[in-house]
């Protein structure tokens, strides 16, 4: 195929395949291949700013699953080869917009909604910056990174972390745990618990994420500090009323989940130090 134009080349490739799409938005919608049952849409396909073509799948948040299944490369996606001023963004990369340069993404969370895709993403660098963003298909990463608009308005939804897998344990009425950060509810799901948390740490749950846990039983894990006190309690004043129970738990040792499990201690061993709304069925609990 001689075509000078990525997305041309692409359009032509996937047809071959037997994949076809639609246009919409400007962009050519197909499904995925990069997962079981993708839906027509999963996969955004247009072309580029600065010439070449985007490729963004809705539920990796990215292309390189995709590309990896259709055959291609990052170097496929561009008309001509990328001057070397143009490779420092690729977007499968691990950069990430610290104030620092030379910082490295080590770790990427993903809000998803009930139907399991992506609200918007924290990344995490090797000196502990945090950022946020949301998709964008029409960049070269797949990401804007800001969750507002210019004068300060939220442009995505207010989710829980691993908010399908929350909706998976209320209809199994299992316990959700609460942690401060992704870094401690992966420590609980490691040790086989459904756990969850908000985005930005100490201070920003609201009652938008509370409305997720209507009816269920909830421990929260508390910080063993002053923030952490104030986050458990300002979290409990969100749960009053609309989970069944509420308990709060510290670690055995060191400050959190993640220190608690990386000492050997199981998730029975957590220390109760509260209960604001005790499970109905257990009266020897005071409230």
């Amino acid at each position: 195929m001689n075509d000078t134009i990525a997305f041309n080349r692409l359009a032509d490739h996937l047809a071959g395949m037997g994949v076809h799409g639609r246009y919409q938005g400007g962009a050519l919608r197909v499904p995925g291949l990069c997962h079981d049952g993708d839906a027509p849409g999963t996969v955004a396909i247009r072309r580029g700013n600065n010439g070449g073509v985007v490729v963004f799948c809705h539920k990796c948040q990215g292309n390189a699953d995709f590309l990896a299944a259709i055959g291609w490369t990052e170097a496929d996606l561009y008309d001509e080869p990328l001057a070397d001023h143009q490779r420092d963004r690729p977007a499968d990369d691990t950069w990430i917009p610290c104030k620092e340069r030379d910082h490295k993404r080590v770790a990427q969370y993903l809000y998803r909604d009930e139907n399991g895709i992506t609200v918007h993403g924290v990344t995490r660098c090797n000196a502990k910056c945090f950022a946020q963003w949301r998709p964008d298909d029409t960049t070269r990463s797949g990401r804007r990174w800001s969750l507002n608009d210019k004068q300060g308005n939220r442009l995505v939804r207010t989710v829980p972390y691993r908010l399908p897998e929350i909706l998976k344990a209320k209809a199994a009425d299992r316990v959700v745990f609460i942690a401060e950060g992704e870094k401690d509810v992966h420590a609980l799901v490691d040790h086989g618990l459904v756990a969850t948390c908000n985005a930005g740490g100490s201070g920003k749950w609201t009652a938008e994420h509370a409305q997720h846990l209507e009816g269920v039983d909830v421990t929260i894990v508390a910080d063993r500090d002053g923030k952490g006190r104030e986050h458990a309690e300002a979290v409990v004043e969100t749960l009053r009323g609309i989970a069944r129970s509420v308990y709060v738990v510290q670690a055995k040792t060191g400050k959190d989940a993640a220190d608690h499990f990386a000492a050997g201690h199981s998730d029975a061993e957590f220390i109760q130090v509260w209960a604001p709304v005790p499970h109905p069925g257990d009266p020897a609990v005071a409230a």
